[in-house]
């Protein structure tokens, strides 16, 4: 049986540009409240920064993303960038850690079982 559409729930797949990190992770969003400021405030908490630092959210590979209607496009695990503004010597970007300095990060889960 299919979810009653203001129900239904996106699951778009964020991560921080950066060079040394690659890695996605996942956000829950009600379709009803799918917008930019709510996309944004979601990914920032998930990822640990400040909205303020970020200057445009990108969908890969190359889509800037601006408006409300924008953000009501996207479809569960499409890829998000966020990307952050630089002041100077980009300490924004330096500053912020991987996911493996966070201390949500479950470095069990990354140990190869084979």
């Amino acid at each position: 049986m299919a979810e009653p559409q203001q129900d239904r729930r996106e699951k778009p797949a964020v991560r921080i540009q950066s060079p040394r990190e690659n890695d996605f992770i996942e956000v829950e969003l009600n379709r009803g409240e799918l917008n930019y400021q709510n996309l944004l405030e979601v990914s920032c908490s998930e990822l640990g920064i400040e909205p303020e630092q970020v200057k445009t959210i990108r969908k890969l590979p190359n889509t800037l993303l601006r408006k409300d209607k924008d953000i009501r496009r996207l479809r569960d695990f499409q890829e998000i960038e966020l990307i952050l503004m630089k002041h100077g010597s980009s300490e924004l970007v330096e500053y912020t850690p991987s996911l493996t300095e966070k201390p949500c990060y479950n470095s069990n889960a990354a140990k190869p079982t084979y």
